[in-house]
């Protein structure tokens, strides 16, 4: 069921609009000197931007329980409420948060803390690395597998 129907052109813009706003974070973190060493940093960020948009955001672009909930199900990773509120927590920096900001995001995924989405993130990412080079059926990773 498609909640965007109603709404494809607006939904098209509404991603448009986001994509632009993490665009312009993109740029503030290529100019920060906290990451002037961090190798291909436009090409990571890049590749950010695209993992981030493929969550479910809220009106204000941000990831929030249910996007965090339907993403790690889509990656077959269901979790319960509690963990996905330690997850939100470990990412945003802070129990009060209920979202998850692209620059929270960025945060981690370039910081050296090893929050738990961004190991699932990684993990999946070279998942579909290996698909790739593997033409024969992938075989099911959970998340015993994981190092």
């Amino acid at each position: 069921m498609d909640n965007n129907a109603q709404g494809g052109k607006a939904y098209g813009f509404l991603k448009s609009q986001q994509e632009e706003k993490l665009n312009s974070i993109n740029e503030a973190f290529l100019s920060d000197s906290k990451f002037a060493d961090e190798e291909d940093l436009a090409t990571k960020l890049d590749m950010f931007k695209q993992k981030y948009m493929e969550f479910d955001l809220n009106d204000k672009g941000d990831i929030d329980m249910m996007g965090l909930k339907r993403m790690l199900e889509k990656l077959g990773l269901a979790k319960t409420h509690l963990e996905l509120k330690k997850m939100m927590s470990e990412v945003a920096g802070g129990p009060s948060k209920d979202t998850i900001s692209y620059h929270d995001f960025l945060n981690m995924m370039l910081g050296k803390r090893n929050a738990i989405l961004k190991l699932i993130l990684m993990f999946e990412g070279m998942g579909k690395e290996q698909e790739q080079k593997d033409a024969g059926p992938p075989s099911r990773k959970t998340f015993a597998d994981l190092p």
